[in-house]
């Protein structure tokens, strides 16, 4: 139908052969540019048409070691997992299944023996010590089990602490310390010491502590270990309002209730992750395997 306009527009026979060339061209190519794009696909999995995504955290091929000969222990044992920027993921296993360890190494608190670390699209595994403080105070919050507040500082004196080491202007360190306070809902308690804070409000003020640098990672181990059920609903509402504002969170639970809450479970076995994509529907049939 395009080509019998086109003649009619034209009444050069020249001119006629022209266009046909060019539109025949272009079926061509267009053919071809299909043909690519679905083989591209197939070969590799990737949606050309599905929006771009960062990758946050990457581990290939990670190894850990502890001790050598007759005491060596293989606490890792070919570990490969890709984290995407603002997924809200829980890592899950028995145990001594690595993910304590795994932890570690995506914390910078610890190297692989052998392996690739990227953080934030840098290979950080065999960074020094130094490299690595660096890195642990300018890219990843931590939310631990134990609140780990100075107990002689105010809730405020806490979260402004770690902007003392990153070398942020005074007035900018109190300013982003109050705003992460009244994110967590602590408005009201920037003054009192942790002695004056319940257990829930002290996690608070680390949940605070661990967002004020602004990092690209918020590592969560065993935050809700401490406390009752329902405190530990105050603070797993917390994560996915941060979740849900773009903050990426990786949480170690070994509580599958916890676990549900978040939007992908990763299941570490034997040093292994076994299966690194589970929803929380999912998890029931893990947990009786």
């Amino acid at each position: 139908m395009a080509l019998f306009y086109l003649s009619r527009a034209y009444h050069s026979r020249h001119q006629i052969r022209e266009i046909r060339y060019d539109v025949d061209i272009s079926i061509t190519i267009g053919k071809l540019f299909v043909t690519y794009c679905f083989d591209y696909q197939y070969l590799t999995g990737f949606d050309m048409n599905s929006p771009s995504t960062k990758e946050i955290i990457r581990l290939e091929n990670i190894f850990k070691i502890y001790g050598n000969g007759e005491t060596e222990i293989q606490a890792l044992n070919n570990v490969n997992l890709v984290i995407e920027e603002g997924e809200y993921c829980a890592i899950m296993g028995p145990s001594g299944s690595g993910k304590s360890t795994a932890m570690n190494i995506i914390g910078c608190l610890d190297r692989p023996t052998n392996g690739h670390y990227y953080l934030d699209n840098v290979d950080v595994a065999q960074m020094n010590d130094n490299e690595l403080a660096h890195i642990r105070n300018q890219k990843l919050g931590f939310v631990f089990q134990q609140f780990h507040l100075l107990t002689q500082l105010t809730a405020l004196e806490n979260v402004i602490l770690p902007m003392v080491y990153a070398g942020i202007k005074s007035e900018e360190r109190r300013e982003r310390a109050i705003e992460a306070l009244i994110k967590v809902g602590l408005e009201k308690r920037l003054h009192n010491k942790p002695t004056q804070l319940s257990g829930g409000q002290q996690q608070r003020v680390a949940i605070a502590r661990a967002i004020v640098n602004r990092p690209v990672v918020l590592l969560a181990d065993e935050p809700t270990g401490a406390l009752d059920s329902r405190t530990t609903q105050e603070v797993l509402d917390i994560f996915g309002e941060l979740n849900s504002s773009g903050i990426t969170v990786v949480m170690v639970t070994h509580e599958t209730e916890v676990a549900r809450q978040t939007k992908r479970i990763v299941w570490f076995r034997d040093g292994q992750v076994v299966n690194s994509h589970l929803t929380p529907n999912e998890l029931n049939q893990v947990l009786v395997s």
